[in-house]
């Protein structure tokens, strides 16, 4: 059998533990040492985590209140759009009306001016019939709005005396002006009556030139010659004018289209000072410090 090793005893004979007690404590203290290390390393590392996340996070609160104000920016910028939007919806629906009244009143210049061709040819109508013994037209009113008289109706080819069969025609149409003029709504808005003379394009320029302007001559001869009253009231209504063959109506080259080409025309010209009175009077209602251009005596 093995010895067992005999206990120390102190002096009063106890065994002796002390040794082995203090190396206990010793590790326990290590242990604990250790334990406390990595409980400060963990609070250390997680410190950190905490302090980043918390910059995360004061960086985030910045960022949002960074867009918050751009979208609050936004939002009054929108408003203040919206606000000018219908400030310019306002102009254009006010320039709208404006343009629309002034349209409305150069359309009734317009409009004078087909009136008063369209009732010459009435009136010529109305006492004559509209169609000559042949089933021809007496007047026509034109693409360009004009009255037509057929050159066959008033003159023989390549003549500029007017026919016994075209002076009932040309007497009507002299009473129907004479009537148009007489009122003043008229007169105000009419700067020209122009008695006009187109050949075909048959013959030299000159010739055609000539003959033109003889035929308007003549015609506005013969409206002074049987009604006076036409000449001296209303005499600076009216002019002739040759336009040779240089406005066709017809551009074929057969006889049909010479003979259509032949006529006189008569249109009526808008007074200029009438479309720039309502030009002004419209510039004015729009920019009241604007006037009208100055005048040259």
């Amino acid at each position: 059998m093995r010895n067992r090793r005999p206990l120390l005893s102190n002096a009063e004979g106890f065994p002796e533990i002390w040794p082995a007690f203090t190396d206990v404590m010793s590790t326990m203290a290590l242990i604990l040492f250790v334990l406390v290390l990595l409980a400060y390393v963990r609070n250390l590392v997680s410190g950190k985590r905490l302090d980043a996340f918390q910059r995360q996070v004061t960086q985030s609160e910045q960022q949002l209140r960074a867009l918050r104000a751009d979208i609050e920016s936004g939002r009054r910028d929108l408003s203040a759009s919206r606000g000018q939007l219908r400030e310019q919806q306002a102009v254009i629906a006010e320039s709208n009306r404006q343009l629309g009244g002034l349209r409305s009143q150069l359309q009734s210049i317009a409009v004078l001016r087909v009136t008063v061709l369209s009732k010459l040819k009435q009136a010529i109508e109305a006492e004559l019939g509209a169609t000559n013994d042949a089933g021809a037209s007496l007047v026509t009113i034109g693409d360009n709005g004009n009255i037509v008289i057929n050159e066959n109706l008033v003159f023989e080819y390549g003549s500029f005396t007017i026919k016994e069969k075209a002076k009932p025609v040309l007497d009507t149409l002299g009473r129907a002006l004479g009537h148009a003029l007489a009122d003043d709504s008229v007169r105000e808005n009419i700067d020209t009556i122009l008695i006009q003379g187109h050949t075909d394009t048959r013959g030299s320029v000159s010739y055609n030139w000539d003959l033109s302007a003889k035929r308007a001559t003549a015609v506005l001869d013969y409206l002074f010659e049987t009604n006076p009253t036409l000449a001296d009231t209303y005499g600076g209504y009216f002019a002739a004018a040759a336009y040779s063959k240089f406005r066709p109506i017809d551009t074929a080259d057969t006889e049909a289209a010479y003979q259509r080409n032949r006529r006189i025309e008569i249109s009526i010209v808008p007074k200029d000072e009438s479309v720039r009175k309502v030009i002004d009077e419209y510039m004015q209602s729009v920019h009241p410090t604007l006037g009208s251009p100055p005048t040259t005596p």
